[in-house]
């Protein structure tokens, strides 16, 4: 597995923006390349600091590819195909988070790094018939942040930016979600309070 690790990265360094579109869509569909995506982005953030939007779109876009190819199949498939590819405590932690957050146990997830799973989120979101629009908008959302976040890093810091990232990518991506969910919460409450106040008038 080590091999074609490298193999893929080194096509994927050869190939620029596409090699960073295959390869997050493979890793977020049916292989499984941990922190291989954010790596590689970033490397070539680094080295062409110009293309550093195109970079980070690339693997955004690549990855919503691969994240509908799961949701489509778990469309079909249901809880059935869901608990044959995954661990059961998996499966029903995803299941739960789901139905109490809606499409921010989607987002949150697509901005953690590994282990935390998301191909169980994703598949679940299939499974509840979440719209294909609404499911969309969450992976880009997440996703984008992470990305996005990370080529920042990369323009800012260069080499040092991959190293900062192996010893605090963790926390900087929780801290990152927790503010997404804090957002998220305010303007759910306004939506109803406008909403409110529109009924009483």
């Amino acid at each position: 597995m080590h091999r074609v690790v490298e193999w893929v990265m080194g096509v994927a360094l050869v190939m620029g923006g596409p090699g960073l579109f295959l390869i997050a869509l493979l890793d977020s569909s049916f292989l499984s390349f941990p922190e291989v995506v954010d790596l590689l982005m970033m490397g070539l953030v680094t080295h062409h600091k110009e293309r550093m939007l195109y970079y980070a779109l690339m693997p955004t876009l690549g990855s919503l590819g691969g994240c509908l190819v799961l949701y489509f199949i778990a469309r079909k498939g249901g809880e059935t195909f869901l608990r044959r590819r995954f661990h059961d405590h998996h499966v029903d932690r995803a299941m739960a988070v789901f139905q109490k957050y809606g499409l921010f146990a989607i987002a949150i997830p697509a901005i953690l790094p590994p282990p935390v799973p998301f191909k169980p989120f994703v598949l679940a979101a299939g499974i509840a018939g979440v719209r294909p629009f609404d499911f969309i908008i969450a992976v880009l959302v997440g996703r984008g942040i992470r990305y996005f976040g990370e080529a920042l890093l990369a323009l800012w810091y260069g080499d040092r930016a991959a190293a900062f990232l192996r010893v605090n990518s963790r926390p900087v991506a929780i801290a990152v979600a927790l503010v997404v969910v804090t957002l998220a919460i305010a303007w759910t409450i306004r939506q109803r309070r406008g909403k409110g106040s529109g009924l009483r008038t």
